[in-house]
């Protein structure tokens, strides 16, 4: 396990922020965490997760005096899902000289629209929804979250170890779903890949796609909304295959309400995802202790229809609240040029962060590995919904 680099919180602490509006009582002004998340619409879960996630990080550095002294505020901005005002939200916070950190916006495709802009204004951001592209080639962009490559790469060496001879591709035809059928072409070897059907936002259906992979051995599905609707799909057809998620998307209990019974057995990769596993015992710390902080806030998200569970947060945005901290004590600054640096070397151990997993971006800007990777199966029992680590 990585450990912990000691960190000493320097007292010089440069906490440089334009004009006197927001200071504290102190006289120092606010050091602000943007956000830019679905925090309305069908992906709402996933935003008022991260917003969550990060105000709990927050709370707990306000706690113990913030940064130097001076507290840290979150800004939240809506993107409903809509790539024009993810853009202009990623804009307002960029220029925002206050904004230390923006999370987000979530999705490969909006992140895409909006990376320029914060490169432009040297404006450090952390991204835990965003699966696709190379954040080695960014100055100021970090991922938290498992990259498309290393899940992809996970879930057919998994097919391959089982013996499954051939698979097909149902995914919107995003950024995302782009990646995953060139990675699907590549990965396959002496496998079947039977290609890539593009599924739509407004499709009331996927059992036109599913009839494309009857005798597949497997189906790979969307890490968005739609997957629940080829889970579904493929039950109704009597799909016998493996249904495995190109990505962290299923560990969403969207999915399992869209997809009731039908859910039981499918697979997808995720960086540490206890809940809701039931030994508690055996969670990682910062791990537990984060999210127990935010069940104690928030509460649980609880599907109406299935009853399964889930925390309303997700640690990856808290490891982007954590790790910023961390580099900026180690740096002694919040100029981004020295944050960037910092985080670079940061080697945070897997016990004291809020996901679980341990961080160590170097230059690839990628907080976790491919160790950190792992597959985890849906079940059901008479306790109701739960997660199996597979390997």
């Amino acid at each position: 396990m990585r450990r912990a680099t000691s960190v000493i919180v320097s007292a010089a602490l440069t906490l440089a922020a334009a004009g006197c509006a927001g200071k504290e009582a102190g006289g120092q002004p606010p050091v602000k965490i943007g956000l830019v998340g679905p925090l309305t619409g069908p992906l709402a879960v996933l935003g008022v997760s991260q917003q969550n996630s990060i105000q709990v990080e927050i709370d707990k550095l306000n706690a113990s005096g913030g940064l130097a002294g001076a507290k840290l505020e979150l800004v939240a901005r809506d993107s409903g899902l809509d790539p024009g005002k993810a853009v202009q939200a990623a804009r307002e916070l960029a220029g925002d000289t206050q904004v230390k950190l923006v999370v987000g916006p979530s999705l490969t495709a909006f992140y895409n629209a909006a990376k320029a802009t914060f490169e432009q204004a040297k404006k450090v951001n952390c991204q835990p929804g965003v699966a696709a592209g190379d954040f080695g080639a960014l100055k100021y962009g970090f991922r938290a979250q498992d990259p498309t490559e290393v899940d992809v790469a996970k879930a057919v060496e998994y097919l391959r170890a089982k013996g499954i001879k051939s698979f097909g591709l149902v995914y919107e035809a995003d950024d995302t779903g782009k990646a995953v059928d060139a990675l699907l072409t590549k990965l396959a070897g002496e496998m079947t890949y039977l290609g890539f059907q593009t599924s739509r936002p407004d499709d009331q259906s996927h059992s036109a796609y599913v009839e494309k992979f009857k005798d597949a051995g497997a189906i790979f599905f969307s890490n968005n909304v739609g997957g629940a609707k080829t889970i579904a799909a493929a039950a109704a057809a009597g799909f016998r295959g493996q249904l495995i998620g190109a990505g962290s998307g299923a560990q969403n209990i969207a999915f399992l309400e869209g997809a009731g019974d039908a859910a039981r057995n499918v697979i997808f990769q995720m960086p540490n995802y206890r809940y809701p596993t039931r030994d508690r015992a055996a969670w990682e710390p910062g791990y537990r202790a984060h999210i127990e902080a935010v069940e104690q806030k928030y509460g649980i998200n609880t599907g109406p229809k299935t009853g399964a569970t889930s925390p309303k947060g997700t640690g990856m945005a808290g490891d982007c609240v954590f790790a910023f901290a961390e580099a900026a004590k180690a740096a002694g600054s919040l100029e981004p040029d020295k944050v960037v640096a910092a985080m670079e070397g940061l080697n945070l151990a897997a016990d004291a962060t809020p996901s679980g997993n341990s961080v160590s971006p170097g230059t690839a800007h990628e907080f976790y590995g491919a160790d950190d990777v792992r597959l985890y199966q849906w079940d059901k029992d008479d306790k109701g919904w739960f997660t199996r680590e597979l390997r």
